[in-house]
């Protein structure tokens, strides 16, 4: 039975058993908070727990590494629809420590797709259409610097209202522990 299977089997159980019920919101975050996390696998619970978010609270957008790296991407226009459409009025840039994206080797990464069958032709077609494949995969050497980095590229975005407070943090992937990187209520007060 392949892992698909055994999703589907548990799915249909759950809404049988109607579970779904202790998780009914609507699809306004109530802490009105908009959340960039890292996908960590550590994190799937233990963020919101430590963040004090049930369901309902928070619009959660996750990917490699907590980054914004590219101010016109996925990620870029989730957290704009997610204030301009469903009411957030924070964001909070969450990040962790021993993250996987912490100096990251893109030719490890590259090597692996070579050995899973993507070809060199292809890797030398994306090189030669002006794709940075080293720098599209490259991670951060520094989390610190690397929340105040993407704090920056949201909050400074053309489209993100001036009003917003964007806070930067990172939480331990073991006890949950957050520390404070940007505080956005400070950054409104500076730009004031």
């Amino acid at each position: 039975m392949g892992l698909l299977n055994s999703l589907l089997e548990h799915n249909r159980s759950f809404v049988d058993n109607r579970e779904y019920e202790q998780f009914q919101t609507d699809k306004f975050p109530d802490k009105n908070l908009a959340v960039l996390a890292c996908m960590d696998a550590r994190l799937v619970e233990l963020l919101p727990k430590a963040m004090g978010l049930k369901n309902g609270d928070a619009k959660l957008i996750k990917n490699a590494g907590a980054l914004v790296t590219h101010p016109w991407g996925s990620v870029m226009r989730s957290l704009l629809v997610a204030i301009y459409e469903l009411r957030a009025e924070e964001v909070c840039v969450v990040a962790h420590r021993d993250c996987g994206m912490n100096s990251i080797d893109p030719a490890r990464i590259l090597n692996a797709a070579c050995q899973r069958g993507v070809s060199a032709e292809t890797l030398a077609t994306l090189r030669n259409a002006g794709i940075n494949l080293e720098g599209w995969l490259k991670g951060f050497d520094n989390v610190e610097d690397s929340v105040r980095h993407t704090v920056d590229v949201i909050r400074t975005h053309p489209l993100m209202p001036r009003d917003v407070p964007v806070h930067g943090l990172v939480i331990h992937p073991v006890t949950g522990k957050l520390d404070l990187i940007v505080d956005g209520y400070a950054t409104l007060t500076q730009a004031a």
